[in-house]
């Protein structure tokens, strides 16, 4: 029997680079709550970094907020559930990466005022969810 190639890991950086750019696509089929039908964007770890980088320091956005103003934003009935979360793992296991080697707070996208501490997202990174409760604390705290 033929051994398997073992492949190396994808970088994160390396998935960011490789994504498709956004597009509005018309639905087929219901899918996730959104009708049949309708125009749904999806996003790209482009306009997610974006969004993040908007957000005010001390403030922080729900999925819902942040896919629907993209939404709007794309001239879209709504955002891609599954791609946003997708790409929101991406983008914060790559501003982790930025962040253990060195590069500055405010260079990188702040993916913990969307993701929240306890969510299923927050779960998978590798870095856990403690990375995001202490982001936020840091950002709420006077003394920052």
């Amino acid at each position: 029997m033929a051994e398997r190639k073992k492949s190396k890991p994808v970088s994160w950086k390396t998935r960011i680079a490789k994504a498709k750019p956004a597009h509005v696509v018309t639905t087929e089929a219901d899918f996730a709550g959104i009708r049949a039908g309708s125009k749904l964007l999806i996003a790209s770890p482009e306009i997610l970094a974006r969004y993040l980088m908007a957000i005010p320091i001390g403030e922080t956005r729900n999925l819902v907020r942040l896919r629907n103003e993209l939404a709007r934003r794309h001239h879209a009935d709504a955002t891609c559930p599954v791609t946003t979360a997708i790409y929101l793992r991406v983008i914060a296991e790559s501003a982790w990466e930025d962040l253990s080697a060195g590069v500055p707070r405010d260079s990188i996208p702040p993916f913990w005022r969307v993701i929240e501490p306890g969510s299923p997202i927050a779960k998978r990174l590798s870095f856990g969810p403690d990375v995001i409760e202490r982001e936020r604390a840091f950002e709420s705290s006077p003394e920052r």
